[in-house]
């Protein structure tokens, strides 16, 4: 029964711990794209047809159920989307973490090029909320992934700080 106490504080943290990264990855990716070539973000932005990934999957979700969405609804769910799936995955994490046998800092830089090459090289594109890696120069690549590794740095330190707290191994 304790166990199952802490599997769930684990996955509720893991959630808080998801959001809290999935900020500070965002920071990360926009201070980088801003310092980007242009000619770079102009061929991204031509790849992506002008919305992200999240946009086109808000966009899809409501058209299944009918409805159509603004440009700037369709911003605000696909932030919505970003923010629970960086919820949800932290939170699968928070569940599994203490037993990868690395130190903290390997297990979330383990975790962040995971969600970056399952996420972005490969869901993203084989739903059709991206077109294949090819058509992406490579600085979004770059950027894609270090801004995961930043995520996946801040959820484990995020983790960590609520082993230390509450006297977790």
């Amino acid at each position: 029964m304790d166990q199952d106490k802490g599997m769930g504080f684990d996955i509720a943290t893991g959630a808080a711990a998801g959001a809290a990264a999935t900020l500070a990855m965002g920071g990360v990716t926009s201070a980088l794209y801003a310092r980007e070539d242009r000619s770079a973000r102009r061929r991204e932005e031509r790849a992506r047809g002008g919305k992200s990934a999240y946009e086109i999957a808000a966009e899809r979700a409501a058209g299944l159920v009918g409805l159509e969405l603004s440009s700037e609804q369709e911003a605000k769910a696909g932030t919505l989307i970003h923010y629970g799936i960086g919820m949800a995955s932290t939170a699968l994490y928070a569940a599994v973490r203490r037993r990868i046998p690395a130190p903290g800092v390997a297990r979330g830089l383990g975790f962040g090029a995971t969600l970056w090459l399952v996420a972005d090289e490969g869901a993203n594109p084989l739903l059709g909320l991206t077109p294949g890696p090819g058509s992406f120069p490579w600085q979004a690549h770059a950027r894609g992934l270090v801004g995961h590794l930043v995520f996946g740095l801040a959820a484990e330190a995020a983790l960590s700080a609520a082993d230390r707290l509450l006297g977790k191994r």
